[in-house]
């Protein structure tokens, strides 16, 4: 068995350089080659998992297939490599502490001093080298290569330990089978309009300093960056022109493995890891990427969706539901206008107490053509999202809940329809007269830390748009929620119009709810976004954003099928592309168009 490769992305000068897509852009690179790939982020912070963070922390928290709640980066590999990736694929600090302190307690250390060196820093080589190993493909194929991300900045206190860590791991597994990338801003102020080089070698030099010598350094600017900085680089950073990549600010994420791989990277990391890799690579290498890339730049006809959340002040808050909305757009051929809605906004009180911002809400959402209303925790903003169902319910507009959403849309349809005025969710209001919206069995209060209905689990779908959507009446979602729609009020909400189409195997939790009388009026308690692939876009987005450009009876009488003729801005050059013509996976297994995520920003 060939040794494992390992690949260790880090950032420097600032945080949020696109680390994340950079790491990313290498694996669609090697999976390009047909090497099978793995990725391990590495967030130094001292929680054991994202669930508890607010998404103001670090922007919304991914869920994987095993109930992982981890960082949104892992969100990007998955889209982008098209793998499944498990909660040990996310490394932090807690996780290793913790690890090692319950060691301690075992006695495993034998009564010696714990220390961050060694102790630590063993634990951290062996939970990479173990996970490393772990298939992510359906085929169950060993990976090749392991791309690892080092979350922060160099220099940042608390990831040292992983630094010495992988300062020593560099020599356990052999130089041959390590490589280092380096990713780093250059910035270009406008009061001289020329890149400055600065930033970029302190960065390199304190990594130097740590043990860590980069192989490749990949500048990250506004514009691009010209050869003589380039060799400027190169000569203070003691590398050579070749290890310099340049990743400017693109059109589209989509672009980014493109940019690299035009610069040498296949070439680079061939010869410097041994891969095996046959050179040149044909003409046609990465074509379905660039048939991708170049459909995305051509979208012309826009689409007004109007999300109404919780947390619009960042906008990796929605990271997930953004790009579930981008890939659904890229198959129906419209270009996505994303406008961000307050939910606070829509509330009668705040009429009163900002009569702008109340009116400054609404005119957005009375533009858009399609409203989404995504997940959320706690009580501020609730009556804003049902505000926007019940405006959605009764002018006929097109409107996709998610989570929060799909509760939402039970109690606004509680109240306006059943007459239940003191409709409520217990989270909300524990005391109100009709508890619409229940506590999940499964939770367990006072711990709030993986205690969710977390995770991949199955769904029945009865005979609706929905199953037309999906084209089958069984399907497996990943859930992240603790409240339920209560079952004693099934019966009368049905009887009124609100028909709950999808549920679990107990045929007690409801999973999806629609109105038939609507065009699209369908709310689901599972999160659709975390499957939802940049050629396999989720069918419930796939169904909003056809809604939403009047095109979704069409889409459904033809058996779901979309040909290029009938998607609109499709150039004639790419006749060729469609949904079904752009399959992820080659026969071989390969990926070759790659699978983009958060943009490099």
């Amino acid at each position: 068995m060939p040794d494992m490769k390992y690949i260790l992305v880090t950032g420097g000068v600032i945080s949020g350089v696109g680390k994340g897509v950079i790491a990313s852009s290498f694996g669609t690179i090697l999976k390009s080659c047909g090497i099978d790939v793995t990725s391990i982020k590495i967030d130094p912070y001292i929680n054991i998992d994202a669930g508890t963070f607010s998404p103001y922390e670090h922007g919304e928290v991914y869920v994987l297939d095993d109930g992982g709640e981890v960082d949104l980066d892992l969100g990007n590999y998955e889209r982008f490599l098209d793998i499944t990736l498990h909660r040990d694929n996310n490394i932090t600090t807690g996780k290793i502490y913790q690890q090692v302190i319950e060691r301690e307690r075992r006695g495993d250390y034998l009564g010696k001093t714990v220390q961050v060196i060694p102790h630590i820093t063993d634990a951290i080589q062996e939970w990479v080298q173990r996970v490393a190993h772990i298939p992510v493909t359906p085929e169950n194929t060993p990976p090749m290569v392991c791309i690892v991300e080092l979350g922060g900045t160099i220099g940042d206190i608390e990831g040292m330990s992983f630094v010495e860590a992988f300062r020593q791991f560099q020599f356990r597994v052999k130089r041959e089978n390590f490589c280092c990338a380096h990713v780093s801003l250059v910035p270009m102020p406008k009061s001289t309009g020329e890149p400055k080089t600065k930033p970029t070698q302190s960065s390199v030099r304190e990594l130097r300093g740590l043990g860590l010598s980069p192989d490749l350094i990949l500048c990250r600017s506004e514009k691009p960056i010209n050869h003589n900085v380039k060799e400027k680089i190169s000569n203070f950073c003691h590398v050579g022109p070749e290890q310099v990549i340049c990743v400017h600010d693109l059109t589209s994420v989509y672009h980014v493995p493109l940019l690299m791989e035009n610069q040498g990277v296949v070439q680079y990391l061939n010869d410097r890891l041994q891969l095996n890799i046959s050179m040149p690579r044909p003409g046609r290498f990465m074509q379905k990427w660039r048939n991708l890339a170049k459909r995305v730049d051509n979208l012309r006809r826009e689409v007004n969706i109007a999300l109404v959340g919780k947390y619009t002040k960042l906008e990796d808050s929605y990271a997930s539901v953004t790009k579930a909305l981008q890939h659904a757009c890229i198959a129906a051929g419209c270009k996505l206008i994303l406008t961000y809605i307050e939910a606070v906004n829509l509330e009668k009180q705040t009429k009163i107490d900002d009569p702008v911002a109340y009116h400054k809400a609404w005119q957005d959402l009375c533009k858009s053509d399609g409203i989404i209303v995504p997940g959320g925790f706690g009580q501020r903003g609730i009556e804003g999202k049902i505000e926007a169902c019940q405006w959605c319910r009764e002018t006929q507009k097109p409107m996709l809940g998610i989570c929060l959403g799909l509760q939402a849309a039970v109690i606004e349809f509680a109240r306006n329809v059943l007459g239940l005025k003191g409709a409520n969710s217990t989270e909300v209001n524990p005391d109100c007269d009709d508890k619409l919206v229940i506590d999940m069995p499964e939770h367990h209060p006072g711990n709030l830390g993986g205690t969710m209905r977390l995770g991949k689990r199955k769904t029945y779908l009865e005979p609706s748009i929905v199953s037309k959507l999906y084209k089958k009446d069984e399907i497996e979602e990943r859930h992240r929620h603790r409240y339920e729609v209560n079952p004693e009020y099934i019966e009368r909400l049905e009887a009124s119009g609100l028909r709950f189409v999808g549920k679990d195997s107990t045929r007690t939790r409801m999973e999806v709810a629609v109105v038939e009388t609507h065009p699209y009026y369908v709310s689901v308690q599972f999160h659709p976004e975390y499957l939802s692939r940049p050629l396999s876009p989720s069918p419930p987005f796939m169904g909003l954003i056809l809604a939403s450009i009047g095109k979704l009876k069409n889409y459904l009488s033809k058996g779901c099928r979309l040909s290029p003729r009938n998607q609109s801005d499709v150039s004639s050059d790419e006749e060729d592309i469609s949904i079904s013509s752009l399959s992820l996976i080659d026969e071989r297994g390969v990926v070759e168009n790659g699978k983009p995520a958060n943009g490099v920003h």
